[in-house]
């Protein structure tokens, strides 16, 4: 006689958001390619095994484009980008399929290069610095909103070449996206709509005045006499701007966060670190991806025609949402996934992504993380949590995963003497 099947968790509660792992779990030895109704009353399938999720991230027959759904949420291009409505928004990377996708990465990607991002290091550390010298003599800070939010957010003004005296404006705009969501309240529709408007008039500002900056670099970019239009280079800078910044405050905030719930691996880190070494920054930063990522499910897919995955039959039309964190813990793919190690080799995990949508910004990111955690970790060795773990909250949505608060603690340490007062960045 088999024992019953336990009973589904249930989904996308408060104590869901506080911990979804045990939920995926089950999921995953039970109804790994599930259909569920989402908080926005669309049904959808979540992916959550390992096997399953590679190959749904690299299936062409799921689309990244909502026209191959009808259901009105999605015509709405609710993707999980707040705000997005406007048709111009809606040509980026994240919603559109070979050919064009293929046309606008190459494009983006002769723009986006790894050289940029590498010349970049030394202000993304300039501003770790700044931001920490902002509440080192305190002896407490709450890491999201006093520095795990600005960073990312004035790294990447910086390098799309958004003058520093607006970039106090884009702080507060994405404050107000990533506060709210992609809910329908007003002031989210005008954050978005004056960052639409700000971007189009500064693509329009450097096609006749160019710099050395990211923005500068999409308007000049070409392939075979192609480049990218106006509407084009907007809509890229907007996503560059929200994805890189949103990602990374959650990769700084949740790393944090399991760095102080796993004192023995922090303090491993901080003997590494004191020793001069990089090599377990490096690692550790693919396994704080892994264990709880910055993205919870991947952006929206959509059938184009029926098609099996996981033993499950989805039809042309259906939604299909492949679950990061679940992928990420499955242990068919990864020994003892719940457990946090910093020198995990075996690590392919999917927090960027797979396939052609694999993102493109992942390494700038991972340097504004490891910059981030490495000054951190250096400058605050006796960080600690300075709420109960229970209190601490996170913040609703279908596709990121982060915290709405990171109350910390430590021993006050004076700013260098040679430090300017931190305002504008």
């Amino acid at each position: 006689m088999h024992d019953a099947k336990p009973p589904a968790p249930e989904l996308f509660t408060w104590e869901f958001a506080t911990d979804p792992y045990p939920a995926y779990a089950w999921l995953r030895e039970h109804s790994p390619v599930h259909r569920t109704k989402l908080p926005s009353g669309v049904e959808a399938w979540l992916v959550t095994r390992y096997g399953d999720a590679r190959q749904a991230l690299a299936d062409q027959r799921l689309s990244k484009n909502p026209a191959h759904h009808d259901e009105p949420a999605h015509a709405k291009g609710k993707t999980g980008i707040p705000g997005e409505r406007k048709a111009e928004l809606m040509t980026h990377l994240l919603n559109i399929d070979p050919p064009d996708h293929t046309r606008l990465r190459r494009l983006v990607s002769k723009a986006f290069t790894p050289r940029r991002v590498a010349e970049f290091a030394p202000r993304v550390q300039e501003l770790t610095d700044r931001l920490i010298d902002g509440f080192i003599e305190k002896g407490s800070a709450d890491l999201i909103h006093e520095f795990a939010f600005p960073l990312p957010i004035y790294a990447i003004c910086d390098m799309l070449g958004v003058p520093r005296e607006d970039q106090d404006d884009f702080r507060d705009w994405a404050g107000m996206m990533i506060r709210h969501g992609g809910g329908p309240r007003g002031g989210v529709a005008r954050s978005v709509k004056k960052m639409r408007g700000y971007l189009a008039e500064l693509i329009h500002r450097k096609r006749e005045n160019p710099g050395d900056d990211l923005i500068s670099g999409l308007i000049k970019a070409s392939d075979h006499g192609e480049h990218l239009t106006e509407n084009e280079a907007a809509a890229m800078a907007f996503i560059l701007l929200f994805a890189g910044f949103e990602t990374t405050v959650n990769l700084i905030g949740n790393g944090v966060y399991a760095l102080l719930r796993n004192p023995s691996q922090r303090e491993r880190l901080q003997r590494s670190l004191a020793a001069g070494e990089s090599e377990l920054l490096a690692t550790g930063v693919e396994e704080l991806l892994r264990y709880d990522g910055p993205v919870e499910l991947a952006t929206w897919r959509f059938a184009t025609e029926a098609l099996t995955l996981g033993g499950q039959e989805i039809q042309a039309g259906d939604p299909v949402l492949v679950v990061l964190a679940a992928a990420d813990r499955d242990p068919e793919r990864f020994a003892e996934p719940d457990t946090l190690d910093l020198a995990r080799r075996d690590n392919q995990h999917l927090g960027y992504g797979h396939g052609i949508h694999y993102c493109l910004g992942a390494p700038l990111a991972r340097l504004e993380g490891q910059t981030a955690l490495a000054t951190l970790l250096t400058r605050m060795p006796d960080v600690r949590l300075a709420v109960d773990p229970d209190d601490l909250r996170w913040r609703g949505g279908l596709i990121m995963r982060g915290l709405r608060t990171l109350p910390v603690e430590f021993t006050p340490a004076s700013t260098p003497p040679e430090a300017d007062a931190p305002s504008r960045m």
